[in-house]
């Protein structure tokens, strides 16, 4: 009963379930139908869509479990009032989430698609991986950069979760769109990424990207990454119904210009999170629209 209750209070203050599930359900729904218009496929959301989705929201939660064991020493110093440094959880009773996450993954998906717990199984162990090494690192541990291309293949991991399974649970095929449709959650991750950690000044000790590289190839790396996320849609989805989430680089656009023009102190992070669940809702749209003008069969 303690660690239960430490852990709905360890939940409440770090995995906001309004941002983690829209988040994650966004991303499923986007790359399945995304996959499916792109193959010419009929798709509609099912059981494996829900199982997929409750995955990724678990395997979130999951990271941030992880993370918050691997940033202790950091959090001592510079983040006293994260839950594990204040003691409202302690890191057994992190590992006993752990436990649970690993029992609720993997019955389903061994019943849904028993191939698809390969990469599910890698993105998790690859994660709990990364506290081990950043351990033993300090270059890698301190580094954002080297951290972010070390770490960040555990988004990877887990778009290829989703493809995999819904490729062997559904007539959906499997095929080169297997690339753009991984880049572009990849690169709309990696636009947030940046801009959430890009500032005017950088304070000693702080993990920015702009303290690394300077404020203006920071910003330029955020926007960068939104551009790219619209091409690889425009790859993915060669339409003109699929110009929908192109257009939302224009916020980016917009951000990164008033920040290059000195008018704003920090990439402000609400505008990130809006390009994020924007992008995603309009590759969402844009693949239904495709799917409902053209239904088809596989090409």
């Amino acid at each position: 009963m303690r660690t239960a209750t430490a852990l709905l209070r360890f939940t409440g203050q770090v995995f906001t379930p309004y941002v983690y599930v829209p988040y994650a359900t966004l991303w499923v729904l986007s790359l399945e139908a995304a996959a499916a218009a792109a193959t010419r496929t009929p798709w509609g959301p099912g059981a494996g869509t829900a199982v997929r989705c409750a995955s990724a929201v678990l395997v979130l939660y999951w990271l941030r479990v992880v993370d918050e064991q691997k940033d202790l020493d950091y959090d001592r110093e510079h983040n006293p009032d994260r839950p594990l440094v204040r003691g409202t959880v302690t890191v057994a009773q992190l590992r006993c989430a752990m436990a649970g996450v690993v029992v609720l993954l993997a019955a389903p998906n061994a019943a849904l698609s028993p191939v698809s717990l390969l990469p599910l199984a890698a993105c998790l162990a690859y994660s709990w991986l990364l506290v081990v090494l950043e351990r033993r690192s300090a270059r890698l541990r301190d580094g954002p950069l080297l951290n972010l291309a070390v770490t960040h293949p555990v988004q990877l991991l887990l778009s290829v979760y989703m493809y995999v399974s819904l490729t062997d649970s559904t007539p959906v095929p499997a095929g080169w769109q297997v690339l753009p449709l991984l880049l572009v959650p990849a690169c709309v991750f990696l636009h947030f990424e940046f801009a959430r950690k890009t500032r005017r000044r950088s304070e000693p000790g702080s993990r920015t990207y702009s303290g690394v590289i300077g404020p203006v190839p920071s910003a330029l790396a955020a926007l960068g990454w939104a551009v790219l996320a619209a091409v690889a849609a425009a790859a993915l989805l060669p339409d003109p119904r699929a110009l929908l989430p192109c257009a939302l680089t224009a916020l980016p656009v917009a951000v990164a210009v008033r920040f290059l023009r000195h008018r704003s102190a920090a990439w402000p992070v609400p505008a990130a999170m809006v390009f994020v669940v924007g992008f995603l809702s309009a590759l969402l749209t844009s693949a239904l629209l495709i799917q409902s003008a053209d239904p088809g069969g596989p090409r």
